[in-house]
């Protein structure tokens, strides 16, 4: 079976994989750059950019940590990425991932708009009102990401109605994804949520404003598995753990080598300050957490608003910007370190050039 390319708004994916915006710093420029310049869909992260390049673009450090949104999405840092990814894969298609529960979220939109990025993803919250800071810039793709139809019907009515657009494809992710779910720990479990069953009333959602492409997401691992997805009706897939491990992926050698030393029951789901549980690979960290003994919480970056300036995250015993930019960084002690359930297949680190084929053309 050879895979039809997808259009997302103006733009055609010549192979239809989207690559997963992971951060802080999984997915920067090296890795979206090179995707995009091999066929699929590049996706840089927004979160964390203050770290990039050794924290150069953060405006202000405390404790060797970027200083509030400002610092943690650094608008200079995200600029010199889309520059950077750029130059790798020219005029292709790239994408920017930006969490709706971020803070600064609008600010965040309209820097990635004005440096040139083709199309957002926004997941982490029902982003009712994304249109709104794209004002200005139309040929902007917009991709929402959702966990059911009834969220998609949510979106596409309030879009309709207040700026007269739908989106332009949406990614319907199922509770095997890396990072937040969209469900709560049971709903992860149940049978109806599971990805293979959500896809068919999405896309019958998707069909009735005007036949939006569906890209199924979590857990999907290889060539058969994206094959099952479009039988079922999905126009493309996003893949995010399965890029890890690649040399281009701009995470830490450390943070590769976690994974592929993860064993299947390592993977597991955890509280996380955003509210939602988060899947990702049982650590030194975690056993801390667990015993009550993490790393001290000082709310420096101000990440994310449900978190509420620190309050969740000491509810849930640590802060979700300083473990995961550790885990950039490579600290194996205090690292929180994301993974889809099928993280433990990774084995070994391969090129982007190498894993796109292996996904198009099988192994």
């Amino acid at each position: 079976m050879s895979f039809k390319s997808l259009k997302i708004g103006k733009y055609t994916i010549e192979k239809p994989i989207v690559q997963g915006g992971m951060g802080v710093g999984i997915s920067w420029d090296q890795l979206a750059g090179n995707v995009s310049k091999e066929g699929g869909l590049g996706v840089i992260s927004a979160v964390g950019t203050g770290y990039y390049k050794n924290k150069k673009f953060a405006s202000k450090l405390v404790a060797d940590r970027p200083l509030d949104t400002l610092g943690f999405y650094s608008r200079e840092a995200l600029f010199e990425i889309i520059k950077n990814a750029r130059e790798i894969c020219g005029s292709k298609p790239l994408a920017a991932n930006i969490l709706y529960a971020i803070n600064d979220y609008e600010r965040v939109v309209k820097d990635a708009c004005e440096a040139g990025i083709d199309i957002i993803i926004t997941g982490a919250g029902l982003p009712t009102n994304m249109p709104e800071f794209t004002e200005g810039y139309p040929d902007v793709a917009l991709v929402p990401i959702v966990s059911s139809a009834k969220a998609l019907k949510l979106i596409c009515k309030r879009w309709q109605k207040r700026y007269n657009r739908v989106p332009d494809a949406v990614i319907l992710e199922g509770p095997k994804s890396g990072g937040h779910q969209g469900f709560t720990y049971e709903q992860c479990l149940m049978e109806e949520n599971q990805l293979e069953n959500l896809i068919a009333p999405v896309v019958e959602e998707a069909s009735l404003w005007g036949n939006i492409p569906v890209i199924a997401a979590g857990g999907v691992w290889d060539k058969s598995d994206i094959e099952q997805m479009m039988a079922l009706g999905a126009s493309g897939v996003q893949m995010g753990t399965r890029f890890i491990g690649t040399y281009e992926c701009d995470a830490h050698e450390n943070l590769k080598q976690v994974l592929i030393n993860a064993k299947k029951e390592d993977i597991v789901l955890m509280s996380s300050p955003v509210g939602y549980p988060a899947q990702g690979v049982r650590t030194n960290l975690t056993k801390l957490v667990e015993k009550r003994e993490g790393p001290a919480i000082k709310c420096i970056s101000n990440c994310v608003a449900p978190c509420n300036r620190g309050e969740e995250a000491k509810e849930v015993g640590y802060c979700i910007a300083d473990r995961l930019s550790d885990a950039y960084e490579g600290n194996l002690e205090t690292g929180l370190f994301f993974s889809g359930t099928n993280g433990y297949k990774l084995d070994k680190i391969i090129s982007v050039k190498e894993l796109m084929d292996k996904l198009v053309n099988g192994e």
